[in-house]
């Protein structure tokens, strides 16, 4: 860094060791430094700018006081995660952030001894800090293990179910819930920061023990009234009283942006080890320190690549609709016919469109919060009263309501309607968040209809025959991205259930496409056509029901037959295999069967096209597939390893 530099004390920190050595009044000028540092970072990458610079005085306040990395800190979701990488000796690569190659937008184990505990999806680092804690004591350790949870993230169950189980533990475990929205309780000043301090100190504890000692003397019913009187007092009307009847110990709330707050409550509770676990509400305030952010309406919760001066995001030019945005507009205009057609969510009603559903029908617009089991069995009871939910939850999502999809959903034969956003590669959110399982797990359901959108005309159609199927549920996949830019229809047609198209017509080679890698197919066709290979390109449009006569055709009329899906094996292919086998059409010999699945690998962040090459899915792995098929040994790319 230059003479010049904007950032002279952050330049001087290695890591969070070099943090340590400061005086405690320099830790304003520090944290000032890196939340610049974080805004300029993110706006040459894009990625999940507003909740991390909410957090930016408790991740320095964190590094400060505990001797990380042998004390553990577990980010929930990890997108705020970015200043804790730039204090933990990542910040040369700090822009290289969900790139190629480069430093992951969430914590990951493999990247840094600082990251413990790898997080994208939400409200798992309860449970997850209540495992170390406890595996601590069973090694007679002594370090600290701190659990950061917020943004939205204690609406699941699952934070829930761990604040219950640890409060019924020993182990010492510190919970710092991040209240970034105001939704618990707002700061209350010099007050609030004071008896924060006071309760959260050793000698107060101490005291509050032996008071319950001596209160053990006392009549029942005055021992429970002093009980109550201190802990409403402390609690009632800052939320704390949830916590302390969970079993935590409640501190708070207190304001995460002011430094003389922060330090001496994280200090008391770091130098009074003893009982059991602890719970700091610590107030914040997303995309602080950033007046474009603070003004956005989503807190700038993640953005492409912007100007820092202006906030404005850079985004490319766009000639096709985005896939959300078709499902959302193919979405109402169903609803605008049929007053039943509900839409729910679970806290990503941009990501999946539905706050466009929502503007106009309020009403019929439920979001759950990050509560995916609770939305699914919600939609399922209204299914079951005559209602037409359409359950929009992006592939890697739903995986989390699997229970409730298989136990209330499908044995029910509720015709709940999953419409999920993300199928496919992702690009820069990397394997967390790339829908790659769903054909698999929703395939083997019974009273399942599943379908795959090959591009934006297919999935108006496809939402239009989601409407329509009143006896089951379904499901219907689509990828992030932009469509092909075809010409959009007035209103979609409801597809006959089970039946694919032919695309293309040719003698030698089938490709059958589930989904949007037909565009990659129809290419791989040209390429078999220069090559002679007269080459038949179909959509199946379903994986169940399969549409068996039109497979039973590629496969007699066919010397190759290749099905393509963007996902993993278990999906697509197996219910072709299963067929073809049953079927009696490798009987003979002559035809050569060869499935496409995705690698069996985790894909790292990339920019989508490349994703899909390493997964082994685009134009000239299908050619090579094919040739290969064929016994031609021309090698024109090297074929990934398939489970």
């Amino acid at each position: 860094m230059g003479v010049d530099s904007k950032t002279p004390l952050l330049d001087k920190l290695k890591g969070p060791a070099d943090l340590r050595q400061l005086d405690v009044k320099d830790l304003r000028q520090v944290a000032d430094e890196l939340r610049l540092e974080t805004i300029d970072a993110v706006s040459l990458t894009g990625g999940h700018l507003g909740a991390g610079l909410g957090v930016v005085e408790l991740t320095v306040a964190l590094h400060y006081l505990f001797e990380t990395p042998d004390d553990i800190v577990i980010w929930d979701v990890g997108h705020q995660c970015y200043p804790h990488k730039i204090l933990t000796e990542r910040r040369d690569r700090i822009r290289t952030l969900r790139q190629a190659g480069g430093l992951s937008g969430f914590t990951k184990r493999s990247e840094s001894e600082y990251d413990p505990f790898g997080a994208a999806h939400s409200s798992t680092s309860i449970s997850a800090g209540l495992g170390f804690a406890v595996s601590r004591d069973l090694q007679k350790r002594d370090n600290h293990v701190i659990a950061v949870i917020g943004d939205g993230a204690m609406s699941a169950g699952m934070a829930y179910e761990a604040l219950n189980n640890a409060g019924a533990m020993d182990s010492r475990l510190i919970v710092i819930l991040n209240d970034n929205d105001m939704s618990i309780a707002p700061p209350v000043g010099a007050l609030s920061a004071y008896l924060s301090k006071l309760i959260s100190s050793r000698s107060y504890r101490s005291l509050r023990h032996l008071s319950k000692m001596l209160a053990e003397k006392f009549p029942r019913p005055l021992r429970k009234a002093a009980e109550r009187a201190e802990e409403y007092a402390r609690g009632f009307f800052t939320g704390g009283t949830l916590f302390e009847e969970l079993g935590f110990y409640y501190v708070g709330p207190i304001d995460g942006h002011n430094m003389d707050h922060l330090i001496p409550v994280l200090r008391n509770v770091r130098d009074d080890p003893e009982g059991g676990p602890i719970l700091i509400h610590c107030v914040t305030q997303k995309g602080k320190g950033y007046e474009p952010a603070e003004n956005s309406a989503d807190k700038y919760h993640g953005v492409t690549k912007f100007d820092v001066v202006t906030g404005e995001l850079k985004k490319p030019p766009s000639n096709a609709p985005s896939y959300t945005k078709v499902f959302a507009q193919s979405l109402i205009k169903e609803a605008k016919k049929d007053d039943r057609i509900v839409a729910v969510t679970a806290a990503m009603p941009s990501g999946t469109g539905i706050d466009l559903f929502g503007k106009e029908f309020p009403d019929r617009t439920f979001d759950v919060g990050i509560a995916e089991q609770h939305g699914v069995t919600f939609a399922a009871g209204m299914a079951a009263d005559g209602m037409k939910p359409f359950c929009a939850i992006y592939s890697t999502f739903l995986q989390r309501a699997y229970d409730q999809v298989v136990h209330d959903v499908a044995i029910q034969e509720l015709p709940v309607r999953f419409a999920m956003d993300r199928a496919g590669q992702v690009g820069a959110d990397g394997q967390t968040h790339a829908g790659s399982f769903d054909i698999a797990y929703l395939g083997c359901l019974p009273n399942f209809v599943l379908m795959a959108a090959a591009d934006e005309v297919e999935l108006v159609n496809m939402v239009a025959t989601q409407v329509q199927i009143d006896d089951r549920p379904s499901g219907l996949r689509y990828p992030r991205g932009e469509g092909i830019g075809l010409d959009m229809p007035e209103e979609g047609v409801a597809l006959e259930i089970g039946k694919g198209r032919l695309v293309r017509e040719g003698t030698t080679v089938a490709i059958l496409s589930y989904g949007t890698r037909l565009q990659e197919s129809l290419r791989a066709a040209e390429e078999l056509a220069a090559r002679g290979l007269s080459t038949t390109v179909a959509d199946a449009r379903f994986a169940k029901p399969l549409d068996q006569d039109l497979i039973r055709r590629l496969a007699r009329e066919h010397e190759v037959l290749v099905t393509v899906e963007e996902g993993s094996i278990g999906g697509f292919a197996a219910h072709v295999s299963q067929y073809i086998s049953h079927a009696g059409l490798l009987d003979r010999g002559q035809l050569k069967f060869r499935p496409m699945v995705q690698a069996d690998l985790f894909i790292e962040q990339e920019k989508p096209e490349k994703q899909y090459d390493i997964a082994g899915l685009n134009a000239a792995q299908i050619v090579q597939t094919v040739l290969n098929a064929l016994g031609q040994e021309e090698k024109i790319v090297e074929l990934p390893v398939r489970a």
